[in-house]
């Protein structure tokens, strides 16, 4: 069906692009058919990015600012305990 798609249908459905779209306009379309087309292999592969995001215990992984905020709550914790 698509073997006979050459060079200069190639260079002819760009043309038509960039004169309807613009040059401007061209790399953010781009970018938002490759996010959608991200989103929607996600939602009928089932895959999901933070249930993939597990420690050894099984529980999900921390964010590094997640990590941070708990860090300074235990130092904070830590230093009212030594003054009290």
């Amino acid at each position: 069906m698509f073997s006979s798609i050459g060079p200069l249908e190639i260079i002819l459905v760009i043309v038509v692009l960039l004169v309807i779209f613009g040059p401007k306009r061209l790399p953010s379309l781009g970018k938002s058919l490759g996010t959608g087309m991200r989103e929607f292999k996600e939602s009928v592969t089932g895959e999901d990015k933070q249930a993939d995001e597990t420690d050894a215990t099984g529980r999900p992984a921390l964010t590094q600012a997640q990590a941070d905020a708990a860090q300074q709550s235990q130092a904070a914790e830590a230093t009212h305990q030594q003054r009290g």
